[in-house]
């Protein structure tokens, strides 16, 4: 998943498309493909790497066509491979796709019972395959478009055309963007904004459950029972600053919000759910070298070694593998004792943090292996590891890391579930139950940003605190580290993070009626202490603001404000409950005024010692 473009009109399709392709490079890729429709056969040319290596093929093997859709993916279901590259097809029925289709094996196992023959190792080509199956038996291409989506479980945005009904493309949402650009004779369909800016301006915003069927003299667009719908198109002035925030006021608004797609990306490609196995196709160490790992060091600076300490939990719990973690400039000041049965993982957003570099250099100087954990391909750390998972969040231009935290907690959970089954402590049935949990989390995300709306209500009430104290236990206590320091970058409000069961040796003595406390309540194993927690703070007047879970009744009431974000299992509840940490510090630093994207003092990459 990652850039859909579609053009109908009279125009050549392919400049059009590969123009806005390129103006969607930004979303980051490893792979490319088109589809062009210029009666008969469908011309189909795709690209492993760089949107350059699809030009070249393009020049060699021109795709002709006033009609046509395009693709750049990052791997989903599959790895990156030329196979495995948008756009598939099925017959004379041609689709791309972001999105996960959650029960696709099923599926795919019913197709593959009725004939079926599969080339690729995606969901995607489940979906033509499921048109194709309804248009051969005797719907037209629209009503059978509508019926293969009124299938699929999951999240989609999904451009279609059929070679057999070439004057038509068709494009359908459900949780992934998508955008109608309208020009002059001719329509534009694409998964963001910038990629149709320089043709139009006049553009209609999709919304989930809606289709549209386009012709080169009109679009139609209805639900997917088949009820007409009237929309209306909105002119969109955006300079091209705007146009690369998609529209938000700043950057990090933007990058929280593109975290379900992020975290759908980093699992993409990496599950093999018909197994229980996980696929990391970098991580530099055979089975073997796994199963011989006598302890784990994680190593990382700020907000990564935040995602390192929820990391502890999971390698532990699932691996059964000690795990001592470090702050990188403290490091080779130890003298850590690493061997050849130690593993070092490095986690660095930027992959050029000098004291993490530093702390990489001296495990592997002492004999031991390597791995990092990085956004950013080829940059230093991952180039000196051992091997590496990278996460595809994307760029991210603000300061205060949001997606980029997120899908390192997503990288480092993949990996725990990976040694969880190398060395049998983690079952098939198991982890596929993980699995399961882990596909569905992007949608749960996205049901978490609609508390944008509350959050922001309590910042403006919480604004003019002078201090904050975050409060949470077991893997919710580096999520209060990670609230407390994102208040403190941008908003330049001092604030603490504590485990909940260490207030009352100190911190308990701050609390009043001036004290917001932010304390970390999801249901799980830890809920009833860290109600005991809140109670106390409650009970020397301190303005309790709750981040809980699922319908639970007991805080109503209690607290100043309750905060309730999706019910997901135990092991993913800090990424859940990380999204209104997020959200709150934004909204106060936007209520004082403060810079969001830039913040005073601060670098994006720290490669000074």
């Amino acid at each position: 998943m990652c850039g859909i473009v579609g053009y109908i009109g009279s125009q050549q399709a392919t400049p059009i498309i590969i123009d806005g392709l390129r103006r969607l490079e930004y979303r980051g890729y490893d792979s490319a493909g088109i589809c062009t429709l210029n009666g008969g056969e469908p011309q189909i040319r795709r690209a492993e790497g760089k949107l350059i290596n699809l030009e070249n093929l393009l020049r060699e093997q021109p795709a002709a066509g006033t009609r046509g859709i395009g693709h750049t993916r990052w791997a989903t279901h599959g790895r990156p491979s030329e196979i495995n590259a948008h756009p598939h097809r099925a017959s004379g029925i041609v689709v791309v796709h972001n999105g996960i289709i959650e029960n696709y094996l099923k599926l795919k196992e019913r197709l593959q019972q009725a004939g079926h023959n599969f080339n690729s190792e995606t969901d995607t080509e489940i979906i033509a395959h499921l048109v194709e199956e309804h248009f051969r038996a005797g719907d037209d291409f629209e009503t059978a478009v509508r019926q293969a989506l009124n299938e699929v479980e999951g999240a989609y945005a999904v451009a279609i055309v059929c070679a057999d009904e070439p004057d038509k493309l068709i494009a359908a949402k459900l949780g992934s963007p998508l955008v109608i650009g309208q020009g002059q004779g001719e329509y534009f369909v694409a998964s963001d904004i910038p990629a149709m800016l320089s043709h139009t301006r006049e553009m209609v915003f999709l919304e989930d459950g809606e289709m549209v069927v386009f012709t080169p003299q009109q679009m139609r667009i209805t639900d997917l029972a088949g009820q007409a719908l009237v929309k209306q198109s909105k002119t969109i002035t955006w300079s091209p600053l705007m146009a690369e925030k998609g529209g938000y006021k700043h950057f990090m608004l933007k990058e929280i919000y593109e975290q379900p797609r992020a975290l759908a990306d980093t699992i993409a490609g990496r599950l093999q759910g018909e197994e229980g196995d996980i696929y990391l196709e970098d991580l530099g160490l055979d089975d073997q070298q796994l199963q011989g790992l006598e302890k784990i060091f994680i190593i990382a600076c700020g907000t990564s070694w935040h995602a390192g300490l929820v990391g502890k939990f999971y390698i532990e719990k699932l691996a059964r593998l000690q795990v001592e973690i470090d702050i990188a400039s403290e490091f080779r000041y130890r003298d850590p004792i690493v061997n050849e049965k130690s593993l070092t993982i490095l986690i660095s957003q930027s992959g050029e943090t000098a004291d993490t570099l530093a702390a990489l250099r001296e495990a592997r100087g002492k004999g031991g292996k390597a791995v990092c954990i990085c956004n950013v391909v080829d940059s230093s750390i991952a180039r000196e590891s051992d091997g590496v998972i990278y996460t595809h969040a994307g760029p991210e231009i603000g300061v205060a890391s949001t997606k980029a935290f997120t899908t390192q907690l997503v990288a480092l959970y993949l990996l725990a579930l990976k040694l969880g089954r190398v060395r049998g402590t983690l079952s098939a049935t198991d982890c596929r139950e993980k699995v399961e949990q882990l596909l569905v989390l992007p949608r749960k995300l996205e049901e978490a940003l609609e508390l944008d709306t509350q959050i922001e209500a309590l910042a403006r009430e919480f604004m003019n605190a002078r201090d904050f104290l975050y409060l949470g236990r077991g893997n919710q206590y580096p999520i209060a580290l990670e609230g407390a320091l994102k208040l403190k970058e941008i908003s330049y409000i001092h604030a603490e993070g504590y485990p909940a069961g260490e207030m009352k040796h100190g911190p308990i003595a701050l609390i009043d009626e001036n004290l917001p406390v932010v304390v970390l309540v999801p249901h799980n194993a830890t809920y009833d202490k860290v109600v005991s927690n809140l109670e106390e703070v409650c009970a020397r007047g301190g303005k309790v603001i709750a981040v809980a879970s699922g319908e639970e009744a007991a805080l109503e009431g209690k607290v100043e404000a309750l905060i309730r974000v999706p019910e997901t299992s135990d092991d993913l509840l800090p990424i859940m409950t990380t999204v209104p940490m997020q959200l709150l510090a934004y909204h106060i630093a936007v209520h004082k005024g403060t810079d969001v994207d830039q913040p005073r003092n601060l670098a994006k990459s720290v490669t000074v010692e």
